[in-house]
């Protein structure tokens, strides 16, 4: 259930017999051809998937996320890892005071890894309360699912090229790109990162095939939906 489609009162009345909720985190950032809200737009409609047949609302994505490295490429929107930390710890716990219990957040963007750290120490704060702190795009089926496809696959590559991430009119090309150095390009400047980058890929084909898509896809969902039922405690 999307907690757009619903209201305060629906939401009381959910509270009564559940306390599970999901928060969806992402990034505004280039992806190369692709959308610049991929990872928010992933990580929400994962989220929702999984979640409905189970009837556990999912909140709209925290869709700014922590980016630096690519403000040279226009669009792309960071926010300071204190300042990250914060907005994510501000709604933890206004989800506490609202009563949810059980909270997954699903991450699309591996910039957020801070809120991972924050995760924990929040608990530790709440101890009645449990949070999960779920990478959907690396959790270990689906990349097993990913690998089983194409071991070549990095950012703004195949791998995040969905129907639902791909922009009407763009043509995406039809080649591999060579790998970039991880080493290399964590060392760079972010002007020197879009020079190294060029177009944004780090890497890998554009595009494979929908049906191996729509099959990483369906294993993502699943994968999320089992974080979400647990269990939530040894």
């Amino acid at each position: 259930m999307r907690i757009v489609d619903m209201n305060w009162m629906q939401i009381e009345e959910y509270l009564r017999h559940d306390d599970r909720a999901v928060l969806p985190l992402g990034s505004v950032e280039q992806h190369g051809y692709l959308s610049l809200g991929v990872d928010a737009i992933l990580a929400e409609r994962v989220a929702v998937e999984a979640a409905e047949p189970l009837g556990v609302p999912v909140f709209p994505a925290q869709a700014y996320g922590v980016t630096p490295y690519f403000r040279d490429f226009p669009g792309s929107l960071s926010l300071r890892v204190e300042t990250y930390v914060q907005v994510v710890r501000d709604l933890l716990d206004s989800l506490h005071h609202s009563g949810f219990r059980r909270i997954l957040l699903v991450n699309g963007h591996g910039g957020n890894q801070s809120a991972g750290s924050l995760a924990g120490e929040w608990v530790a704060d709440h101890p009645d309360a449990r949070v999960r702190f779920h990478n959907w795009w690396n959790a270990p089926r689906t990349i097993a699912k990913v690998r089983s496809c194409d071991t070549h696959f990095s950012h703004a590559s195949w791998m995040e090229n969905f129907p639902w991430t791909r922009l009407k009119g763009v043509v995406m090309p039809d080649e591999e790109k060579p790998m970039t150095d991880p080493t290399r390009l964590s060392l760079l400047t972010p002007r020197e990162v879009r020079a190294y980058l060029v177009d944004g890929n780090y890497g890998g084909r554009y595009h494979r095939p929908d049906e191996e898509m729509l099959a990483i896809w369906a294993e993502g969902v699943a994968e999320t939906r089992a974080a979400l039922e647990g269990p939530w405690e040894d």
